[in-house]
């Protein structure tokens, strides 16, 4: 029986592509964004294989060294030779220690050299000023998804558990473990797994950014883990030592003697060996990177494992990401598809602050502010100008081996990420590739990222009409602009400091609004797990603002059709997934499923209603008095 446009959007659009639509077997899904991203990596797959016969068609230094690195992950006969003897004597070092200060005395070599320590510090920004990057500390994480899955009636939460013991018991005999050592390592490590889900952040808490922010000077911070050498460790791997630092989950943190303690020791030397044993296997022969690999696809319900050349392209690719991405965009991207979206997102911006001064629920004040957010926003469309310095430094030795050359890059990655402490951010760096299918707003760099990879149909083309443009890459640029606005982003300023720019009535109002999104998807089904309407809302906030600014935009055009705007829109959204993977997605993702970011979206429209005569009998239907729109 045909579905309607009036009783499912989504269904009604897609129907028919998913009936004939099949999962890759190494994937967990397939649809809008999954295929452009299959069709570009075998572009890529492709390319770099004619790299390695032909040689590369540039005289790019950053991309021989790829070539190079790429040839090494290739070498399947020397990784199955070599097994698991890569990784043995960091295996040793860690089974040496029988203390905790063993531990702690090569606690800065570890954290250097990239290898397991279970200290979750970085830099990043300061909250209260985003032109300075500063230390932080978080919580370390689970093995499961999400803290949630660790309570008593959680309907997989076990099993998970029982699969992941499964797989490491595999992968452990693989590295010579003899049954009783790997039960006890496992009990242990399942142990301190435990303790780190009791105070851990859930999901849904992480997602609130404005409560991350606690900053400690640095001897109070100190206090809460005294067994750790802190001062020395900041000295090797900084310098001197630190002011302050950004504490983002500070339960965690306040029960730190449940994680370094020489009561905890066992456990935390448990899980270091789990994570050791678990960090290689993709360097390393293709049995150890199947078995490496076996509890993320029982996971999401993936049934096999990516290809050879798969596996070894994307672990080269992984370092070279940028120069990879800036290959494709010179090659693929046109300079009047980069003019034309450049159009559209100032198009975009210039919407929003009409829709802005038409509000009438926000003070003049408060709009004010807001214009000068909207004025402030940098958008990045297509590639970057150039290559941040440290990727020509990315040079593979002759006669190094595969192992080798990744630790030297992940030792290189390590020290490039503690050289950003106290030091300006760099607001010109992109954070995602051009070859990559997305796109971002950061908060704290007021940037709106577009890579040339999404910039294609049914998203965007020259060839489509400026409704189905606009239902497409319209909403998601408005969407991106939305993320300055949303319940997160709305507590930064125009510079990315976190900054309350709100008068309190107006941030009442804004809340009552944006509580209306977090009941319209909490609770709803996605293959048998329930949607968290509040770890959702950012994302469900800045897909309402997206729609109704794309479609006032898409309404000034002389071709405008609301019909072909909202089938677009569906049909961007189109995916095909396991249903393992959509359980987990519900309880880790901040976005909301597809179908669901689809329709309840549309419902809040007077023109998706208008544009196909939507009845109160009808299943997309929603009551004028019950639609939101906040921008």
């Amino acid at each position: 029986m045909t579905v309607r446009r009036q009783d499912d959007l989504y269904e009604a659009v897609n129907a028919d592509w998913a009936a004939q639509a099949v999962i890759p077997d190494d994937k967990a899904r397939t649809g809008g964004f999954s295929d452009l991203a299959d069709d570009i990596e075998k572009l890529m797959l492709t390319t770099t294989e004619r790299w390695q016969t032909e040689g590369l068609d540039t005289d790019d230094h950053v991309l021989a060294n790829f070539v190079k690195y790429h040839r090494l992950a290739r070498d399947w006969r020397t990784r199955d030779q070599l097994g698991a003897a890569p990784v043995q004597p960091m295996i040793e070092r860690y089974q040496a220690m029988q203390h905790l200060q063993d531990f702690t005395d090569q606690l800065a070599d570890l954290e250097l050299a990239g290898m397991p320590n279970e200290l979750p510090l970085g830099i990043a920004p300061d909250f209260k000023d985003a032109q300075t990057n500063v230390l932080w500390a978080d919580g370390l994480s689970t093995i499961l998804p999400d803290t949630t899955y660790y309570e008593p009636n959680h309907p997989q939460g076990a099993a998970l558990l029982q699969k992941w013991r499964q797989a490491q018991e595999a992968l452990f005999k693989a590295f010579g473990f003899d049954e009783e050592t790997t039960r006890d390592i496992l009990d242990k490590a399942l142990a301190f797994d435990q303790r780190v889900a009791d105070y851990v952040l859930s999901n849904e808490e992480a997602a609130e950014y404005v409560k991350l922010y606690h900053p400690y000077s640095w001897a109070d911070f100190k206090a809460l883990a005294p067994q750790l050498p802190w001062d020395d460790f900041m000295k090797k791997v900084l310098g001197q030592l630190p002011d302050k630092i950004i504490v983002s989950d500070v339960r965690f943190w306040s029960h730190a003697d449940q994680f370094y303690s020489q009561e905890a020791w066992p456990l935390l030397k448990a899980m270091l060996l789990v994570d050791v044993v678990n960090a290689y296997t993709g360097y390393l022969s293709n049995d150890l990177r199947l078995l490496g690999g076996a509890y993320s696809r029982e996971l999401s319900g993936t049934p096999a494992a990516s290809s050879q050349d798969k596996s070894a392209y994307y672990l080269t690719a992984a370092p070279f990401n940028q120069a990879l991405g800036l290959w494709y965009a010179h090659k693929y991207f046109s300079p009047a598809a980069k003019a034309d979206i450049e159009h559209k997102v100032q198009t975009m911006i210039d919407v929003y602050k009409q829709r802005l001064a038409a509000i009438d629920w926000l003070e003049a004040s408060t709009k004010i502010k807001a214009q000068e957010k909207l004025d402030a926003i940098v958008p990045h469309i297509g590639y970057p100008e150039k290559l941040p310095a440290r990727y020509y430094e990315k040079t593979v030795d002759e006669g190094a081996s595969l192992f080798d050359t990744a630790n030297k890059f992940i030792r290189q990655s390590i020290a490039y990420q503690w050289s950003k402490w106290n030091q300006p951010v760099d607001r010109s760096e992109w954070h995602m590739p051009a070859h990559l299918v997305n796109a971002y707003y950061d908060p704290q760099q007021n940037q709106i990222v577009f890579p040339a990879a999404i910039l294609q149909a049914p998203f965007y083309s020259l060839d489509q009409t400026s409704s189905e443009n606009y239902g497409g890459i319209g909403a998601v640029i408005a969407h991106e602009i939305s993320h300055a606005f949303d319940t997160n982003g709305a507590s930064f300023d125009e510079h990315g400091s976190l900054n309350n720019w709100w008068t309190e009535k107006d941030y009442a109002a804004f809340n009552e609004r944006t509580q209306k999104i977090v009941a319209e998807f909490d609770g709803l089904d996605s293959y048998g797990a329930k949607v968290n309407g509040k770890l959702t809302v950012s994302e469900n906030v800045a897909d309402l603002g997206g729609v109704a600014a794309a479609l006032q935009a898409a309404q000034a055009e002389s071709d405008y059709s609301a019909q072909a705007f909202f089938n677009n829109w569906a049909k961007i959204w189109r995916m095909k997934a396991r249903p393992e993977f959509m359980r987990v997605m519900a309880t880790t993702d901040v976005h909301a499923p597809a179908k669901l970011r689809a329709n309840v979206i549309a419902t809040n429209f007077d023109e998706f209603m208008q544009a196909f005569s939507v009845k109160p009998t009808d299943g997309m239907y929603r009551a004028p008095g019950d639609r939101v729109v906040i921008w």
